[in-house]
């Protein structure tokens, strides 16, 4: 079974030039169903699969807590990976062709008011290499709404101070620019003057924006340890991770009359129906605002 799971990765890896980011995502909803099957029904080999397995399958993640939407994707991935092995002559018939997909249902991103996010960005005023390097990161973030993955592979060309543009590679290779700001290129500048030379260790030859104490690119994980550590110093009582200062920048920019398009093109979202999420968000102050000031609420 793994090695019909490697095979499709590889497959839609060529075909569909995927990521890293959703191979690794494909792999992990794959080898899960797969590990349930034999641990479950002792089913090893996905010919004997039927809809009652998938059924559980999906049933159990539910009861574990699962989300809807990584149901909903899990099962996307388990239909895309039978069809395939139906085209491919390996399986008789596809059972997964008449499994109804799961509603995502409509989870609203969780952001920060424009005063927390200044709090925490406002907290980092070291003079160190490393204050300034981490203000530097959590400010591109907030200017340009960058996925993580986009920032630790931002390579120093891709700043074009003179231009007040950032150039990042986002989903399906996808090229785009997007305004740096003024607050932010100022820490760029002074990132790049006083404190990148400190981690290139006398030029190691990575080109990487950002560097480690190392010398080498940052890691989705290390930002997102590096966040952590932020959060906690300035003690915010909530959730906070890379992701939530993009949907900050969506929900923020939005607030200020920017048009949905443009927040569209910004955050690189293919489906104007993917931004527009983040109007529902607003409409949470517009309601804050009627109860606080209209005189008959």
């Amino acid at each position: 079974m793994r090695s019909q799971i490697a095979q499709f990765l590889d497959h839609v890896s060529y075909e569909r030039g995927l990521s890293a980011n959703t191979r690794e995502a494909y792999e992990s909803d794959l080898t899960s169903f797969a590990d349930f099957l034999g641990a479950c029904f002792h089913v090893d080999d996905f010919a004997h699969v039927t809809r009652g397995h998938v059924a559980a399958f999906l049933d159990a993640q539910r009861r574990q807590g699962m989300r809807g939407t990584t149901r909903a994707r899990r099962l996307v991935a388990i239909k895309v990976f039978f069809a395939f092995l139906f085209a491919e002559g390996q399986l008789a018939s596809n059972v997964t062709e008449v499994v109804a997909s799961l509603a995502k249902g409509r989870r609203l991103p969780r952001t920060l008011s424009e005063k927390t996010v200044a709090a925490l960005l406002d907290s980092i005023t070291g003079n160190s290499a490393r204050d300034v390097r981490d203000r530097c990161m959590l400010e591109l973030f907030y200017a340009c709404g960058l996925r993580v993955s986009e920032l630790t592979g931002l390579r120093v060309e891709d700043v074009r101070l003179d231009e007040g543009l950032v150039r990042c590679v986002g989903k399906g290779d996808k090229q785009r620019l997007i305004p740096l700001g003024g607050r932010a290129a100022q820490w760029v500048r002074r990132y790049l003057a006083c404190a990148r030379p400190v981690f290139a260790k006398g030029g190691t030859g990575d080109d990487a924006l950002f560097l480690t104490r190392l010398g080498g690119a940052f890691t989705r994980q290390g930002v997102f340890d590096m966040l952590q550590k932020r959060v906690r110093a300035v003690a915010l009582d909530v959730p906070v991770s890379p992701h939530v200062l993009r949907h900050c920048f969506a929900s923020h920019l939005l607030a200020h009359g920017a048009q949905i398009r443009a927040i569209q093109e910004m955050l690189g979202h293919a489906d104007i129906a993917t931004t527009q999420i983040y109007t529902h968000v607003d409409e949470r102050q517009v309601t804050l605002t009627h109860a606080l000031f209209h005189p008959r609420h």
